[in-house]
C-alpha cells in the first residue's frame, strides 16, 4: 500500500495527519538510548474522530520489524527480556531498509509512546546513522497524558499505570505486546484528553502541562 496516497486527504494545515496517530514501542540491546542498539520497532495506528471525540485502535494498520544486527546481542537475560534471539537478530531486515519502511509507514502521523524520549532518541539516532536524516513528526509521551489527566494517581511506570486501570498484557517487554497495552492505556485516559482537546496541537499542549504538576 502507498501510505502517502492513502493519507493525502487526512492531513491538517500543519502537514500533520491529525486523524491517524501511531503508537510505537522499541526493543533494544540495553537501556542507554545514546549508545545501545535498536533491535526492533512495533507500531499500531489509532484513528481519531475529532467531530465525535472518538479514538479507536486499527489493528489492521500496524508495523513490526526486526533490524539485522552486525553485533548480535547474545546475553541470555537480555534475550529473555525482549524475545529476539540470536538467529532473529542475524536474519533481520537491513537497518536502512527497515528504517525507510518505518518512515514510510508513519508518513505524517503524530507519534506516541510511553516515556517517548527513550524511543525517540533511539530511532532518531539510528535513522541519522543509516539514512542520514531523521523524522520531523511530532511526538507525545502518553505517560504525560496519563499524569496530567489523573493527577491523584501515584504511578510512574507502564506496569503501575496498567495495574491502576486493570490492563493485562500477557507478554510484557516485547514491542508488539507493549504497543497494544499502551494503546489500551491511551484509550482509558482518552475521555479526559478529549474533553480538553479539539486538535493535535491541543494534545501536545496538554502533555506539556505535566511538567508543572507536583508529583509525590
Amino acid at each position: 500500500m502507498d501510505w502517502r496516497n492513502w493519507l493525502s486527504g487526512a492531513r491538517g494545515r500543519s502537514g500533520v495527519n491529525e486523524q491517524r496517530w501511531i503508537m510505537l514501542d522499541v526493543e533494544t540491546s540495553g537501556l542507554d538510548p545514546y549508545h545501545d542498539r535498536l533491535l526492533a520497532i512495533a507500531a499500531i495506528a489509532l484513528k481519531v474522530d475529532w467531530e465525535h471525540r472518538r479514538l479507536s485502535v486499527d489493528l489492521g494498520d500496524s508495523f513490526e520489524v526486526v533490524l539485522r544486527q552486525e553485533q548480535v546481542t547474545a546475553a541470555k537475560d537480555n534475550i529473555l527480556l525482549h524475545g529476539i534471539g540470536v538467529q532473529s537478530q542475524r536474519e533481520g531486515m537491513d537497518p536502512a531498509q527497515a528504517l525507510e519502511a518505518f518512515a514510510g509507514y508513519v508518513w505524517q502521523s503524530p507519534l506516541l509512546a510511553f516515556h517517548a524520549a527513550f524511543d525517540q532518541t533511539l530511532i532518531m539516532r539510528h535513522m541519522k546513522l543509516h539514512l542520514g536524516r531523521t523524522l520531523t513528526n511530532p511526538w507525545v509521551d502518553i505517560e504525560q497524558l496519563c499524569a496530567v489527566t489523573h493527577e491523584k494517581v501515584r504511578a510512574r511506570s507502564l506496569d503501575e499505570w496498567m495495574r491502576h486501570f486493570g490492563i493485562e498484557c500477557t507478554v510484557r517487554h516485547q514491542a508488539a505486546a507493549d504497543t497494544l497495552a499502551e494503546c489500551e492505556l491511551l484509550l482509558r485516559v482518552w475521555p479526559s484528553v478529549a474533553a480538553q482537546c479539539r486538535r493535535w496541537a491541543d494534545v501536545e499542549r496538554l502533555a506539556r502541562q505535566q511538567r508543572w504538576i507536583a508529583r509525590a
